[in-house]
């Protein structure tokens, strides 16, 4: 069982974790930080220190500490230490998708750069130039419209809150 008593996952909460983990793993995000991630969140304060991790999930210490120094290279979660403890805890962030989409700006216009120099080597009329077209076409959509989606998100976020 977890350190903290106050912390625990029941069993329909650990099937949670499985579950969303292994779609997180599906969806490109390694298997130990999804599941981290997911247990997490699906903690009862969305905050688990490392020694949580390894007892609810029965991994080793050094599996938790890559996985939060991945989730949190990709600001899926910050650390935290509460007044007068020495163990950190690891805290979902509340704004985490949002803001993970709305940061990736960067990474579109590294696709976006790296698929024009390819377009370029192979000939844009090409099969695979084309190819490489549409794919620069549809990233570039993405890196028009991800801010937009973001802000509605955001008004929507703030107008469900005053409601």
């Amino acid at each position: 069982m977890p350190t903290d008593p106050a912390v625990h996952l029941d069993e329909a909460a650990l099937q949670f974790v499985e579950k969303f983990g292994q779609a997180l793993t599906d969806a490109g995000v390694p298997r130990m930080p999804s599941r981290v991630f997911a247990a997490i969140l699906a903690s009862p304060e969305g905050s688990l220190t490392a020694r949580d991790m390894t007892e609810i999930l029965r991994i080793s210490p050094a599996a938790v500490s890559g996985a939060v120094r991945y989730l949190g290279q990709i600001q899926l979660l910050r650390r935290r230490r509460r007044p007068g403890e020495r163990r950190d805890h690891f805290v979902v962030r509340s704004d985490y998708w949002y803001e993970m989409v709305s940061t990736q700006d960067k990474r579109y216009q590294d696709l976006l750069g790296a698929l024009s120099d390819g377009i370029d080597a192979v000939g844009p009329d090409s099969p695979a130039g084309e190819r490489l077209q549409e794919t620069h076409d549809f990233f570039a959509y993405l890196a028009e419209e991800m801010p937009r989606l973001v802000e509605r998100w955001r008004a929507r976020r703030i107008s469900e809150e005053g409601a």
